[in-house]
């Protein structure tokens, strides 16, 4: 198995990194869409093509791109002996992080398709930097590992 890991590597490395670009785009994308949702009327028609507009978001780009970017990226870890090194403990934990805000989006679109809105504008445009500040976070980890 290992031997075939190693054959593939380059292109497992790659397709985990086209995923996590898929993945961050909807991470970047589902905060905007809530900031635009709120502005309408719930009930409305334009409301249930904002929740339309978030589900197919969440089937088709950011469920999936979550998954195998945790699967390629759990390989790759195992290949490289990532486990062993302090750099990836940390990235691990901002990865784990970014999964739990992957979450909390999840939550809060389910929660505005039953026309529930608990949060301010002004807090969802701030929700939408911590996936590019956790993104910078990681990628440092991973070129530099400082540790």
């Amino acid at each position: 198995m290992n031997e075939y890991i190693s054959m593939l590597y380059l292109w497992l490395k790659s397709a985990h990194l086209i995923f996590v670009i898929f993945w961050m785009a909807g991470l970047f994308m589902m905060p905007r869409f809530f900031v635009y949702h709120q502005e309408i009327a719930a009930g409305s028609d334009e409301d249930a093509k904002w929740i339309d507009r978030e589900a197919k978001l969440r089937k088709i780009i950011l469920n999936p791109s979550l998954v195998i970017v945790w699967i390629l990226g759990l390989v790759l870890a195992y290949h490289v002996d990532a486990f062993s090194q302090p750099w990836f403990h940390a990235k691990l934990l901002f990865v784990i992080g970014l999964s739990a805000y992957h979450g909390w989006m999840i939550a809060y679109s389910k929660k505005l398709a039953l026309g529930r809105r608990t949060m301010s504008d002004k807090s969802l445009r701030l929700a939408n930097e911590v996936p590019g500040i956790t993104a910078a976070v990681i990628v440092i980890l991973v070129i530099v590992k400082p540790f």
